[in-house]
C-alpha cells in the first residue's frame, strides 16, 4: 500500500488523537500528560522511546537495514496560556489554556508518520522522531541541545514544519538562510518622585518620561539601523499610575525586539539602553534596563532547504510550492537545533476560507485536513533521505 493510501486509512484515529491532545493542553515543560501520550503510541509502533530531555521530551528511535545514515524530525508538543474561544466539542478542558498554535496537530502529524515509516519500512538507516516541549516559551529545543540530543540520537540533518492559516491550504512554503526573527525583550523602569497631580512642578513624572523614551525607541530602526537590515522595536506595554491626581513614583515599560544580524541585534541592545537612560536623565530622573535575549534567528542550510524543496515539488505539484519572499518576524526555538546540525523549518497553508483564525488567537483550530499530508510528507522525506539500495 502506498503511503498517501495508508495514511488515508488512519486519518479518523489521527483526527481523534489531535482532538484528544487539543482537549488537553500544557504548558511548556509541564507537557506530563501529552508526552504520555506520545510514549505510549510509540511503543506500540516499535520504536525504542526515550523520554526525560528537557523533563517532558520525547524521542523515539527505529533503525532498518545497514545504512549509518539518520535524520530527525522535530514537532513541538506545548500549549499556550490562551482561553479558548472556539465552542467545539473537544475545546481546552483546562480554563486558560489551549492550543493556539497547532502543536497538537504538528504532534499527531508526526505520530502519524511514525505509523507509515514503521509498517511500510522503505528506508536504509535511522529515524529520530524528536517531539520537544516548550517551543512557546523557555525555549526547549535549546535545552534539548544543551542536554546532549544530538549526542545521544546523531542525526546527519534535521527538519520541522509549522502550519499557517495565513497560507492557502496544502501550500509548501520554503526559504534558504534566515526564515524567522531572532527576539529579546527588554523592561525600563523609570524611576521619578511622585505627588499631587495638581502640583507637577514638585514632582520628577515618569510618566513623562516614559512617553518620551517610547518616541525615542522609534528612531532606532529609522536612524541607527540600515534600512535593508529586517528590525522592530515595539513597545507593547507602559504601566504607570492608578488616578489622574496623583503623579506615580515609577513607570514601566516592556519592549519586544526582533532583528536577524547578530551585530544588529547589538546594536539594538546598545542603543536601546543609551535612549532609556539619557531620555531619563534629561527629565532628571533614572532608569533601570533589564534586558534579556531570548531565541536567536532561524537560520535554514542550503542544502536541506533544497532537498525539502524538491522533495515538495514531487509531493505536492510546483503549483504548491513556493518561496517566502521574505523571513517572517516570528521567532521559533528550532534555531538552535539548526545551530547543531544542517537542516530546514518551513510552512504548510491550512487557509480555507478568510475566516479562518489566525495562530495565537482564542478562536483559532488546526486544520484536520493537513494531517495526512503532513505525515505523508514527512513518511516521504525519511524515506528519500534514507533511501534504500
Amino acid at each position: 500500500m502506498n503511503v498517501r493510501a495508508l495514511l488515508t486509512n488512519a486519518v479518523p484515529e489521527l483526527v481523534a488523537l489531535r482532538q484528544d491532545l487539543h482537549a488537553h493542553p500544557e504548558l511548556g515543560l509541564e507537557e506530563v500528560r501529552t508526552s504520555e501520550v506520545i510514549a505510549r503510541e510509540l511503543a506500540a509502533l516499535g520504536y525504542s522511546v526515550s523520554r526525560g530531555l528537557a523533563r517532558t521530551g520525547v524521542v523515539a528511535t527505529l533503525s532498518n537495514g545497514t545504512g549509518h545514515r539518520a535524520v530527525g524530525i522535530r514537532a513541538d508538543i506545548d500549549a499556550l496560556p490562551i482561553h479558548e474561544e472556539t465552542g467545539l466539542a473537544y475545546a481546552s478542558r483546562t480554563p486558560g489554556l489551549m492550543h493556539a498554535c497547532g502543536h497538537d496537530g504538528h504532534t499527531a502529524m508526526l505520530l502519524g508518520a511514525a505509523r507509515a515509516i514503521a509498517e511500510r519500512r522503505h528506508f536504509d538507516g535511522t529515524v529520530h522522531l524528536i517531539f520537544q516541549p516548550a517551543e512557546e516559551n523557555v525555549g526547549g529545543a535549546r535545552i534539548m541541545v544543551e542536554e546532549g540530543l544530538f549526542d545521544r540520537f546523531p542525526c546527519d540533518a534535521v527538519f520541522a514544519l509549522h502550519n499557517d492559516p495565513g497560507l492557502p491550504f496544502g501550500t509548501f512554503a520554503f526559504r534558504d538562510g534566515p526564515i524567522m526573527a531572532a527576539v529579546d525583550e527588554c523592561r525600563i523602569t523609570v524611576h521619578g518622585v511622585g505627588g499631587h497631580g495638581a502640583e507637577p512642578q514638585s514632582t520628577a513624572d515618569p510618566v513623562v518620561a516614559g512617553a518620551s523614551i517610547v518616541m525615542a525607541l522609534q528612531t532606532i530602526v529609522s536612524r541607527n539601523i540600515h534600512p535593508l537590515d529586517p528590525t522592530v522595536v515595539t513597545v507593547g506595554a507602559f504601566h504607570a499610575g492608578s488616578a489622574s491626581n496623583v503623579i506615580p513614583e515609577r513607570a514601566e515599560l516592556v519592549v519586544g525586539i526582533r532583528s536577524f544580524d547578530p551585530a544588529v541585534r547589538d546594536e539594538l541592545e546598545r542603543r536601546i539602553w543609551l535612549v532609556a537612560e539619557r531620555q531619563a536623565e534629561s527629565y532628571g530622573m533614572s532608569a533601570r534596563v533589564d534586558y534579556e535575549r531570548s531565541y536567536d534567528a532561524t537560520i535554514n542550510h542550503k542544502a536541506e532547504t533544497d532537498f525539502l524543496r524538491d522533495l515538495a515539488v514531487r509531493f505536492a505539484g510546483r503549483a504548491l510550492v513556493t518561496e517566502m519572499p521574505r523571513p517572517s518576524m516570528g521567532s521559533e526555538d528550532f534555531a538552535y537545533m539548526l545551530k547543531a546540525r544542517p537542516g530546514s523549518y518551513f510552512f504548510l497553508g491550512a487557509r480555507r476560507s478568510e475566516a479562518d483564525r489566525p495562530l495565537h488567537h482564542p478562536g483559532y483550530n488546526f486544520n484536520d485536513d493537513l494531517l495526512p499530508i503532513g505525515a505523508a510528507f514527512w513518511t516521504e522525506l525519511v524515506e528519500a533521505y534514507l533511501p534504500q539500495s
